[in-house]
């Protein structure tokens, strides 16, 4: 490869990107000789990612050249990849007052991430920093190849898709496979053994087969029989118990957790593991992440940051490596526009699907006809989706109220209007709607 290949890391500044994704890089062959430039507008985060990054690259005197920089246009300026994974900061205190103030007006969210008010809300803050980024890239890097970490994921792509429908992107998101090893429990095999098919829409898909990969033996009436049962009583991260319900009412296997799952759906509180899904995103919010810094920083001290550049488990870099090589390898899950991979959601609809990847860049894998109490529930979102991405381009107001009225989590007009203007009030520093 020559100099003129480049990577553009935007968001670099949250350590689990930034670190994980140069672990993925610096052990690829493929990717030697290449540029890589760290951008984000935190000065002392993008600075502690940028050492830690420079010492792993001295460390094993790999040939890579790496900069940093706080200004995007210089950062994108000859792009071939960019993988965005940036958040509108404080993160978790924006969060958690996302799910607390739609509470103190009876609404029943169990997260308020991704769906339910509290999405809308993150949706309106974070996808007008996102098209900023995708205006740039149109600008500076035309041909360059999206890649999205960032959530709310299928409103985000969504948006991309509407604004900007000739920029090549693709969504990515770890669910599915971190789902992989209780899917192993519950079929009592290894996920090497399995001839898996999935998909739907982000955070909100299911295993639509499973099989022997050698015999073809159909193995769903195993997850039928054994599946209900593991994952209600699953001690784990997050919880379970609406994963459950759903297999044994639905009859297919969510990939995800109940935190997830569950932002979209109005009865869900009843069922999910409340308990379980508000440690997650304490713990995760307040204790993982801060433990990232102060440990990089005493490592730092001891001319040793290198040690937490090391390789994850998303998916960018093979994607970008099967893009390069014109692999034709196929990736379990993506988010990328429809385009009838799911025959019975609209064609706009951003949905996770299986793909295959090769120099043209990630093309879906037909799934036909998503099993219809599920397609019914999806089709639902999708509308929801819509609504939001609407809102967001036109800086509308009343479009956002027409969302939170379509969402099946708000219960009450009354409900949806004091929450939008308290919301538009407090985070008026955010977001900006007419």
């Amino acid at each position: 490869m020559t100099r003129q290949e480049k990577i553009v890391l935007i968001g670099a500044g949250s350590l689990s990107f930034a670190l994980g994704t140069m672990g993925d890089i610096l052990q690829s062959k493929i990717l030697s000789g290449f540029k890589i430039c760290l951008h984000d507008i935190n000065q002392e985060a993008l600075n502690l990612a940028y050492q830690a990054c420079k010492s792993a690259i001295e460390k094993k005197n790999l040939d890579f050249e790496l900069t940093h920089t706080l200004d995007r246009k210089t950062a994108l300026e000859g792009a071939t990849f960019v993988i965005n994974s940036i958040e509108v900061t404080p993160r978790y205190p924006l969060l958690d007052m996302d799910f607390r103030i739609p509470q103190e007006f009876g609404n029943k969210q169990i997260s308020g991430e991704n769906g339910g008010p509290g999405g809308l809300f993150h949706s309106l803050r974070v996808i007008p920093p996102i098209l900023k980024i995708c205006e740039d890239i149109q600008k500076t890097c035309p041909e360059a190849f999206l890649i999205n970490y960032s959530n709310p994921m299928s409103r985000i792509c969504l948006a991309i898709h509407k604004k900007y429908p000739k920029l090549k992107f693709v969504g990515l998101c770890h669910e599915y496979y971190h789902f992989l090893p209780i899917l192993e429990k519950i079929v009592e095999k290894s996920a090497s053994e399995l001839e898996i098919k999935g998909g739907g829409l982000n955070h909100f898909g299911i295993f639509l087969e499973v099989k022997e990969k050698h015999t073809g033996e159909d193995l769903y009436p195993i997850i039928r029989e054994k599946g209900p049962k593991l994952l209600h009583e699953l001690k784990s991260y997050d919880g379970f118990k609406l994963i459950a319900f759903i297999l044994k009412v639905f009859n297919y296997c969510p990939y995800t957790t109940d935190s997830h799952f569950g932002e979209y759906i109005h009865w869900a509180w009843e069922k999910a593991d409340i308990p379980a899904v508000r440690h997650f995103w304490q713990s995760h919010g307040r204790v993982i992440t801060s433990n990232r810094y102060i440990k990089l920083k005493k490592l730092m001290e001891k001319g040793k940051s290198y040690k937490m550049v090391k390789p994850d488990d998303e998916r960018a870099i093979p994607i970008i490596e099967g893009i390069l090589t014109n692999s034709n390898h196929v990736e379990a899950s993506v988010n990328i526009p429809n385009e009838n991979i799911i025959s019975n959601l609209p064609e706009e609809a951003i949905v996770e699907c299986p793909a295959r990847v090769t120099k043209e860049g990630v093309k879906g894998i037909k799934l036909g006809e998503f099993p219809k109490g599920l397609a019914s529930l999806l089709r639902n979102q999708y509308s929801v989706q819509d609504l939001v991405v609407e809102a967001v381009l036109r800086q509308s107001k009343e479009l956002a109220l027409q969302a939170l009225l379509v969402d099946p989590v708000v219960e009450t007009y009354w409900q949806a209007k004091n929450i939008l203007d308290r919301m538009l009030d407090v985070q008026s520093e955010y977001i900006y709607l007419e």
